[in-house]
């Protein structure tokens, strides 16, 4: 797979995409990612990347030609399953498109910045609007980064133990039920006696019944989209 990240301010991103289970895939082939800085296609002595906008709003806005420049540079030398635009008013991230994304081979991210980008790079370039949640960030780079890192742990090898993945929370609509580790005991807090049995029937039962509970709970509108579907 290939991630090219296209922003005004790359340097936001260097760190969340060299550590952990991202530079793990880079070192092993299973990932390369890109990061263009927009203000390189800018004009000018200063490569100006924005301006004001028709209509007299507040705010700056991302000029057309840079990123288009860059856009139809990236998609001159290869082709694009999708372009992602980060954008608060775009689709909700969640673990279905996830996992839709993280069978694609090359993926063009550009980030939002200032008060947003002109539209028309919205109509004629970008392939599908993600949303990270609703509010405003001072940039896409985060939701770019979250977006990186929820696609790339689920490249078959990123994670060492690949069922791990598939027993995360929302993978199979579900959030995932109580987890524990060594001491059994500490402070007076104890382990569940199910957990300790070694009887796979019995675990994985008190399993599924945490895991609806703790759905139910804290998720319910999931339990209501799992039933429509």
């Amino acid at each position: 797979m290939r991630i090219d990240i296209l922003t005004v301010v790359p340097e936001l991103l260097e760190s969340p995409l060299n550590h952990s289970i991202i530079k793990r895939a880079k070192e092993k082939g299973l990932v390369e990612i890109h990061l263009h800085n927009i203000r390189d296609y800018g004009k000018g002595h200063y490569r100006q990347t924005d301006d004001y906008g028709f209509g007299g709003d507040a705010g700056m806005i991302m000029m057309i030609e840079p990123v288009f420049n860059l856009i139809e540079k990236l998609k001159g030398e290869r082709d694009y399953d999708e372009i992602i635009y980060t954008a608060p008013d775009g689709e909700i991230l969640d673990q279905k498109m996830v996992n839709s994304l993280s069978i694609k081979e090359n993926i063009i991210i550009l980030c939002g910045h200032y008060k947003g980008i002109d539209h028309r790079i919205r109509e004629h370039l970008i392939t599908r609007e993600i949303s990270v949640g609703d509010y405003v960030l001072s940039g896409g780079e985060l939701p770019a980064a979250i977006i990186t890192d929820a696609v790339v742990r689920l490249i078959p090898g990123a994670i060492t133990d690949e069922t791990s993945a598939l027993s995360d929370s929302f993978q199979d609509g579900l959030l995932a039920p109580p987890i524990y580790t060594r001491p059994a005991e500490f402070n007076g807090w104890k382990v569940p006696e199910v957990l300790l049995s070694g009887n796979p029937k019995l675990i994985k039962a008190w399993q599924e019944e945490q895991a609806l509970e703790r759905t139910r709970r804290l998720r319910p509108h999931l339990l209501k989209e799992n039933q429509k579907e």
